[in-house]
């Protein structure tokens, strides 16, 4: 056993002696000893129950034969943290994350581990840490948060964001914003629409890395706590047959996954997170090859704040497995690929069927016959940009407009809010990329206060920075090379024309190449907004956002 190296003999003495300090009997001690990395905290509403979670997937252990041993890993929380200087902070966490559980798994060499996060770094961070480690690993999430309800209406987080919109409009009055601030998040769990943490818990069971109902079944179910348990005893399965991480996240791993992402109409942010867990088991994952993946696979979802159906729905549906059942019927999945069951995904969707054609659309009767995500290209965006295609009105997939320039989220906000953009303008947000922010922000905020305000059909935004997985509306995200490092994006000047055409996959800034080139020249470079401590040394390190803003090696 791996553990072997700080127990093993006589030399061992003075670590046993540790170990035992903790209450651990020999038994315990030569039984493989299983890691159960928790990102339980009470700021996360998405983490806030995990050590009931961690419970679980230790007694599931323990019937297994292991011996499981917690340590704690940091989380930060999108919603809480947008608007405001704590967003820079989300994206940034990611690799502090994977650097912490990598530094906590070597220094003591667990056998195994169980990963148990929920909300959107956690996930990725910790399937990074799983590919880069190596070493027998389950994931199993917090689950989902129910929907709010309010006048009979299913609600989720991205209501209460677009209701601050309409709000500001005074399309409705205090009292009724209390009544959905009140609604919108009733429940423990990541937030009930198709938003990063769902996206990413779902596409984890898409990858193999966990089991069948990571996704999707709600945190507040008992089905959660049974999971969990699941989880503890599948972890001494993978130990027991040497099923290491590589072993699953295969080129065909994620060719599945982003099929199920254009499925699903995932958060975009799967476009920063998917490259990035691929860096890490060493898979080449160009973002155009979403393109590819999506011109062959149907939208079969819609999912807030897309459509009105939450997680709770997909569940109750068959989950991602019925997805993917309605995807392999069309040849779209490798059912071969390995899972974290011991099994073939084949095996594992084998067993699944779609239960509800209303909340999983079937494979012939899709809401349409490309994915739910598009990546665009041209003289704006050379290296590519990110939309959530399924989640833009159809009148906004082609849009011509002059650009509205700004250079920070605050200076957008302001505007909008103010009630100075009007029908047909293109927002332009710079220096919010993962160097210039530094930390990429997530700019909810403003995307919801646009379509609260009802002009989501009628004003585009683009970025440079990132949207929530929560934005709906043609909101044009990860722009590269990003304003910072002097992107075209750094040289749009207000008035300019900008064209969108999403179906061609088009980004173009429709000004003249002599012009541009001599903005160019007469550009210069910003001061960075922070000089010292994390983010200072993130901006150094992070490298662009079509490479997932991963660190250069």
């Amino acid at each position: 056993m791996r553990s072997d190296a700080m127990k093993k003999g006589a030399v061992r003495a003075p670590h046993r002696s540790l170990l035992k300090a903790l209450g651990l009997t020999d038994r315990e001690i030569n039984a493989p000893l299983i890691g159960v990395v928790n990102s339980a905290n009470s700021i996360i509403p998405g983490h806030v129950h995990l050590n009931r979670i961690v419970d679980a997937v230790k007694a599931g252990i323990r019937t297994a034969g292991g011996t499981p041993i917690e340590f704690s890993v940091i989380g930060v929380c999108d919603g809480i943290a947008m608007g405001h200087v704590g967003m820079k902070y989300s994206l940034a966490s990611r690799e502090l994350i994977a650097d912490s559980i990598e530094s906590m798994a070597l220094a003591h060499p667990f056998d195994a581990l169980v990963m148990v996060p929920n909300c959107d770094k956690i996930v990725p961070a910790m399937l990074m840490a799983a590919a880069r480690i190596n070493i027998p690993t389950v994931f199993v999430s917090g689950g989902p948060m129910l929907a709010g309800k309010k006048d009979g209406k299913a609600i989720s987080l991205s209501t209460m964001f677009e209701a601050v919109g309409s709000h500001a409009a005074k399309m409705i009055g205090d009292e009724e914003l209390l009544a959905f601030e009140n609604s919108a998040c009733p429940t423990c769990g990541s937030c009930s629409g198709m938003f990063t943490a769902n996206s990413m818990n779902c596409l984890t069971e898409a990858l193999g890395m966990a089991l069948p109902g990571n996704g999707t079944i709600p945190a507040v179910y008992a089905e959660r706590d049974r999971l969990a348990k699941e989880a503890g005893y599948a972890v001494m399965e993978v130990l027991k047959h040497d099923v290491k991480p590589l072993d699953i996240m295969t080129r065909q791993a994620f060719n599945n996954a982003l099929a199920v992402d254009m499925a699903l109409g995932c958060s975009t942010n799967s476009m920063l997170h998917l490259p990035a867990i691929a860096h890490e088991a060493h898979v080449d994952l160009d973002i155009f090859i979403a393109n590819e993946i999506s011109s062959r696979t149907p939208n079969l979802c819609h999912l807030a704040p897309a459509g009105h159906h939450h997680i709770e729905d997909l569940d109750r549906a068959g989950g991602v497995m019925a997805v993917m059942t309605e995807l392999s019927s069309l040849g779209l999945i490798d059912n071969s690929a390995k899972t974290v069951s011991c099994t073939t995904i084949g095996d594992q969707i084998a067993k699944s069927r779609n239960k509800d054609h209303d909340v999983i659309r079937p494979a012939n009767n899709p809401y349409s016959v490309t994915g739910g995500i598009a990546v665009l290209s041209g003289n704006l965006a050379p290296e590519g940009a990110v939309v959530k295609r399924s989640a833009v009105d159809p009148s906004m997939l082609h849009h011509k407009g002059p650009a509205r320039v700004f250079n920070s989220e605050e200076e957008v906000s302001d505007a909008i809010l103010k009630g100075t953009i009007t029908s047909g303008d293109v927002i332009v947000i710079r220096y919010e990329g993962p160097k210039g922010g530094p930390g990429m922000r997530e700019m909810l905020g403003p995307t919801s206060a646009i379509a609260g305000m009802n002009l989501d059909r009628s004003v585009a935004l683009i970025t440079d920075g990132r949207f929530s997985g929560a934005t709906r509306g043609a909101s044009i995200g990860h722009v590269s090379p990003e304003a910072a490092v002097g992107g075209p994006i750094a040289l749009v000047e207000e008035g300019d024309m900008i064209e969108i055409d999403i179906e061609k996959g088009n980004l173009s800034l429709l000004v003249d190449e002599k012009e541009l080139e001599k903005r160019r020249i007469a550009w210069k470079a910003p001061q960075p907004k922070i000089t010292k401590g994390y983010l200072a040394r993130y901006a150094k390190q992070v490298t662009s956002a079509v490479r997932g803003a991963v660190f250069a090696d």
